[in-house]
């Protein structure tokens, strides 16, 4: 794949926890869905798993991951992935929100989380492409799809916006479940159909117009990252498909593109 300028794709992906790489089917379709795509000249991450205010541009070189877990084996603490910083790419976010009127922030020192790296490792290994995380300001919808368009521009400069979070994500709820349980099997196929039909008045208001949504999410910065990306695909919500479905561990890993 060549490095491209041309308009990218705006993604929300389900990015799992560290043993995501030991599944027998998810990693090969994290692989293919990024070889079917034009290869990005930088990338950006908004995870579930940074919730700073105002927004923070996180580090613009090459620092430590950040492993956000606990309890797992020695060998997921031993991943790296040491991806380019994005300064350039850090340099033009400021410059879209705050002439938009939104703070920025910046903290230097933050490496990239479970949420970004995890999927990055599977998509592109050789750690070849420039990446760039930002926090989540708001767990809001309204106000995350209003910066997800500011950053809108940043797609026809070959940059890839990387919504990562989790279709369903209820760990405490699992603990007491065998199998996918019906809350996210239902939320999950709501969700789908939702995208589907461009129903965004629907998705911004989930916790209320979908079947167990409270129990799918309840607390909602799993969910919050799509946000971002449905406001950076909003010219492009007519070209939105689902790339990977079905369920891991009980949760959905549904992970949808626009453009």
């Amino acid at each position: 794949m060549t490095v491209t300028a041309a308009r990218m794709p705006a993604l929300y992906l389900s990015h799992g926890a560290p043993p995501l790489a030991d599944d027998p089917v998810w990693p090969a379709e994290l692989a293919a869905w990024s070889a079917e795509l034009p290869r990005p000249k930088a990338i950006l991450m908004v995870s579930a798993h940074w919730e700073e205010a105002p927004l923070a541009l996180g580090a613009t070189e090459t620092v430590p991951l950040v492993y956000d877990f606990w309890g797992f084996p020695e060998h997921y603490y031993g991943v790296r992935y040491a991806a380019p910083g994005a300064p350039e790419l850090a340099e033009n976010v400021r410059k879209l929100l705050r002439r938009a009127g939104t703070p920025v922030q910046d903290i230097p020192d933050r490496g990239l989380d479970h949420g970004a790296y995890v999927p990055l490792v599977e998509m592109y290994p050789d750690a070849g492409i420039p990446v760039l995380q930002i926090s989540l300001p708001t767990l809001d919808p309204q106000a995350l799809m209003d910066i997800g368009r500011r950053l809108a521009p940043l797609r026809d400069e070959g940059v890839l916006i990387v919504g990562s979070g989790f279709f369903t994500h209820n760990l405490a709820a699992l603990r007491h479940a065998g199998g996918t349980p019906g809350w996210s099997a239902e939320f999950d196929d709501w969700g789908h159909r939702a995208l589907r039909a461009q129903d965004i008045d629907a998705l911004l208001d989930f916790e209320h117009k979908s079947p167990a949504g409270k129990l799918a999410h309840p607390r909602t910065e799993h969910f919050a990252p799509l946000f971002v990306t449905l406001g950076a695909a909003e010219k492009d919500l007519d070209q939105g498909r689902s790339v990977i479905d079905g369920f891991w561990m009980g949760l959905a890993k549904r992970s949808v593109q626009f453009g």
